[in-house]
Parts: C-alpha cells; structure tokens; sequence
C-alpha cells in the first residue's frame, strides 16, 4: 500500500512538472512572438518615416494604430493621450471645467440641448435651442458640436463670451458673458415619494453617487410614508464599483459579499463586502433595469437579486461582467484598460458578449441562453449568468413606431417645446401637467406636412403590388379598380396618424417641454407618471404576497447550493 502510493505520488509530481514546462513554454514562446512583432512594427514605423515619398505624421499616424490594436479586444480598453484626459476624469467623477450644457449638432451647426440646472450656462440665461453662432471672437454659427464644446469648455474661474440667435423671440440675438466653473454632474437628478413609494433615479456611478442616495434615504427614513422602496436604474452605463458597493450598503447587512473580481492570476481575486450599517434592511424593494443598464448600475442590481433582497422589474440588462482600471503610460498617456471580471454573490457572471470569438461579420458573439448555466440566489431561486440579468417581473417597453420616431428625432417635438416656453414664462409642477387638446392641436399645426418624414410602408407596399401585378401580366381593367380602392383606404393622413400615437407622442412632448422649465427633474418627473415600470414595481410592493411569493425560494423549503 505504501508502495502503491509513492508510485501515485511520484506519477502525480511528474504530470505537475510536466504541466508546468508545458506551461512554460508556452510562455516563452507567446513572448518571443510578441518581441518579434514588435521589432517588425518598429522596423516598419523607421522605414516609412525616412524612406516614404511623404512626411509621417508621428502622432496622427501612432493614434490610428494603437486605436487599430485596441479594436482586435473589447470596446472598453481605451487610449487616452494627453489631450483626452479632461474626458476620462469626466467619466470616473462626473466632473468637467465649463459653462455646464449639453450641445446638440443639427444640419452642421450648434445648439444648446438643454443647460444643467444651477449651472453657469443657466444663470447667463442660456436656453434650449439656441443657436451658437460666436464663442469669444470665434465665427462658430456653422461648426459642429465637437469643436463648439472644446471651445466653451475650460479652466474653472476663466471668461468666455458666447452669442446665441434665439429662435421665437423678437430680439434674437443674444450675448451672454460666463465665467466657466467645475461642473459637477448629478448622478440622482431625481427622487421623490410617490404615495407610499420612496423613489431614486441613479443615471451614473461616480465617486459622489453614495453621498447623493444616501442624503436622499436618509429623508425617507424620517418620512413615515415611505413603506417602500424604487431605485430606477434604467440607462444607467455604469461607473465606479466601489460607489456600487457603497450603495447596496444602504439595504444589506454589514460585511455582506457584493461581488468579487478575478483577474488573469487567480491569486489576485478580490472580494468586495458592505462596510457600514444598512439605513433599510428590510424595506420592500423593487429595482428598475433595462437593456441600457450595465456594469456597476449591474452590480447593484444583481447583487440585489442574488441576495434576495430586492425584485427585479423591467426588461433583461445589458449584459457587462468586465472591469476597467486605468494605467499610465509614457507622456503623459493613460491606458483604461479590461483587468477583471466580476461575479455577483450567487457566482455568476453576467457578461453577455465573448470578444476573444467573432461573428464572421466581426462582431462580438453574443453567449446563446441554451449555454448559459443555473446558479441559486440566497433564497434557492434559479438564476442565470451570460446575457445579463433577467428580470423577476417583466415589463413589455413596446415599440416606437416610424412615425413617433421621427417626430422626435427631426426635432418637431423639441422645436415646438422651445417655441412653447418662449411664449409661456411659467408651467405647474411636472408631476401635475398635462397635453390639453388645445396644446395638443397646436402642436400639430406647428408640423409641415411637406417636411415631415416618415416610412409609409403601407403605400410602399401597394406601389410594389402595383409594379409586380403589371410586371406579371395580373393587371387588368378589374384588378387596377380593386387596387385603386385598396389604395384609397391605406393612403396615410398625417393629421390622422398623428391622432392615433397622440398618446405615445404626449409622453416625448410633455418631458420636453417640463425640462425647459425643471430640467431634467422635470422630465423625469413628468415621465414617472406615465411610467409602465414604476407601475409595476408599486403593484407587486404593494402585494406582500406577491411580493413574498417571488422571493421566496424552493416550495420545499430547502435551499440550493
């Protein structure tokens, strides 16, 4: 027996040194082949410059080739010189030196989208669909939107004068001087107590996000209304998971595993835990997720769910299980750069897209449900990794029809709301206005039917049936009169069509025109009213049994490991 187990010992040894030499040939070989293209590059980087007929341009020409590199990996390993670093602090603290506006590019020229609130760009009277046409001494009435916010953004405590050509006013010409500041984005522009709800909109993760959540949970823990609770975490991209951490914090108990990253060496694995005392333990919760829900805004939610904690509502996330760290690079440069996955508390990933293998178009593979593989909540709930989260209750987003679509994305909505707010000084609390028919008419008058574009599929059919009939020899005396009739009854009538989305229509022109007067608060609030989502995270609250009922684990009592 001990002889026998020698032998197995030394077999054992044996397949682990060969496992490693293996290993370690591996390694050099990878190495070898890396410092070999790399004297390859460098070789061919000197012959161009000193022997091609032109003169390189050493940084254009560099920029085009390590963006060429980073495209072979996934979209978040990132390249920032110099000159991008304003840009890469915006993204990890919400913070920039401006006037604080969103700019907006329509036919090669600039305008004001939307000023924050309490900026300075709001303060100088900057308003929605102004048109940019001088920055300082700068002709910019004909400059896209790049240039024009490169131009209106720098140092805190600087000057910069701006001229505006303000539309639906008589005097339209307007200057304005404004001393730029450090713009603070808000990552909860909104939050409010619907009936027995406590609401929070979260649009980022940066590094003031727990301080804002918690300040405003903090004020629902002294409401004595507040019996539940949303946190809405639709279009969130994501951003810091420590502030991610931070905020699930607020309802799970201290010490409690969020998530945990591993890296390339297993050895680095690192496990993040809350480190302070829920404010809510045991509120009813509901989270709100949708397809632009992703990365830390994933984490949170996640964790929730794996946790039991919190009931998921919406449609399924985007699916980003990668994390970014940042490294510096010579020159100044820095390098965000894919270091880590993460993995939720029940142990799955939510990565829904594989970069290291392509679709013969040369897109990401996106990982099929069939594949994907159970794990078990807290509870014994079966839940799946690969394809981002599932939601506990589904909400059906519908679609955007054609014609919903362009009136929005021509700008007839916003123009009419900027138009709207130049001749009414006032509006009542976005929670409380309403699209009368007055102004529902108006708008509609404000619309060139000539001008205005949309797919008339169905008279595109009909012209189809038309051409093939008489390319096929079916068009008779009898069949062009019945064609001729059916055409008549498909011919689109704008006045009409517009009618029948009035409703989807109301939902895109009430939040535009409640933002210029509230901003985003105010189409946030606005919208919340009309909000199918939110509709349904109260309904399944405020049915503690439902609510139970989907929490709850195996009937059998037994939990899954």
């Amino acid at each position: 027996m001990i002889k026998k187990v020698k032998r197995i010992t030394g077999i054992a040894l044996i397949a682990s040194l060969a496992v490693g030499s293996f290993a370690g040939e591996a390694r050099q070989s990878h190495e070898a082949a890396l410092s070999r293209n790399l004297n390859t590059f460098n070789a061919i980087v000197k012959e161009l410059d000193m022997n091609y007929v032109d003169s390189l341009k050493p940084d254009e020409s560099m920029r085009k080739a390590i963006n060429a590199l980073l495209t072979t990996i996934d979209p978040y390993t990132e390249y920032y010189n110099t000159d991008d670093q304003e840009q890469l602090q915006h993204l990890t603290t919400g913070e920039f030196g401006g006037i604080g506006s969103y700019i907006m590019q329509r036919d090669g020229k600039s305008y004001i989208s939307a000023p924050m609130e309490g900026s300075p760009a709001a303060r100088a009277g900057l308003k929605a669909g102004d048109h940019i046409i001088r920055i300082d001494t700068t002709d910019v009435s004909a400059m896209g939107s790049n240039e024009v916010t490169k131009l209106l953004r720098g140092q805190a405590g600087t000057t910069v004068n701006v001229t505006v050509d303000r539309p639906y006013v008589a005097d339209s010409i307007v200057k304005v001087s404004i001393e730029r500041a450090k713009i603070q984005e808000q990552s909860v522009p909104y939050s409010a107590v619907k009936g027995n709800t406590g609401y929070i909109r979260i649009t980022s993760f940066i590094d003031k996000t727990p301080q804002e959540v918690r300040s405003v949970l903090e004020g629902f823990k002294e409401n004595p209304e507040v019996k539940n609770i949303v946190l809405d975490l639709r279009g969130n991209g994501g951003g810091l998971v420590e502030s991610a951490v931070e905020v699930v914090s607020n309802f799970v108990p201290k010490g409690t595993e969020v998530f945990r990253m591993r890296y390339k060496d297993p050895s680095q694995e690192k496990i993040y835990k809350t480190t302070r005392n829920p404010l809510f333990p045991d509120i009813p919760m509901a989270v709100l997720i949708d397809g632009a829900t992703a990365s830390a805004s994933e984490i949170t939610a996640g964790a929730l769910q794996d946790l039991d904690r919190a009931v998921l509502v919406g449609s399924r996330s985007f699916g980003k299980g990668l994390v970014q760290s940042t490294r510096p690079l010579p020159y100044s440069g820095v390098l965000k750069i894919t270091v880590a996955k993460y993995y939720i508390p029940s142990g799955r990933l939510v990565q829904a897209l594989d970069w290291s293998h392509r679709n013969p178009d040369g897109s990401a593979a996106r990982v099929p449900d069939s594949l994907t593989n159970v794990y078990h909540t807290s509870n014994g709930r079966e839940v799946r990794d690969g394809g981002g989260l599932r939601p506990d209750s589904t909400v059906n987003w519908g679609n955007v029809n054609r014609l919903v679509y362009n009136a929005v994305a021509d700008n007839w909505v916003f123009d009419f709301a900027t138009k709207y707010a130049a001749e009414h000084p006032q509006l009542v609390a976005p929670e409380e206005f309403e699209i009368s028919d007055e102004l529902y008419a108006d708008f509609k008058k404000s619309i060139d039917p000539e001008k205005f574009k949309y797919d008339k599929v169905c008279e595109e059919m009909m012209k189809t049936l038309r051409e093939t009939a008489e390319a096929e020899g079916y068009m008779t005396d009898e069949t062009k009169a019945q064609i001729d009739t059916l055409s008549k009854l498909l011919t689109h009538n704008l006045d009409h069509d517009l009618d029948t989305h009035r409703k989807e229509i109301e939902e895109y022109l009430g939040s535009e025109i409640a933002s210029r007067y509230y901003y985003d608060r105010g189409k946030i609030g606005y919208e919340l009213n009309r909000d199918k989502g939110f509709d349904k995270a109260v309904e399944i609250l405020n049915d503690k049994s439902l609510y139970n009922r989907i929490l709850a684990g195996p009937t059998s009592g037994k939990k899954k490991k």
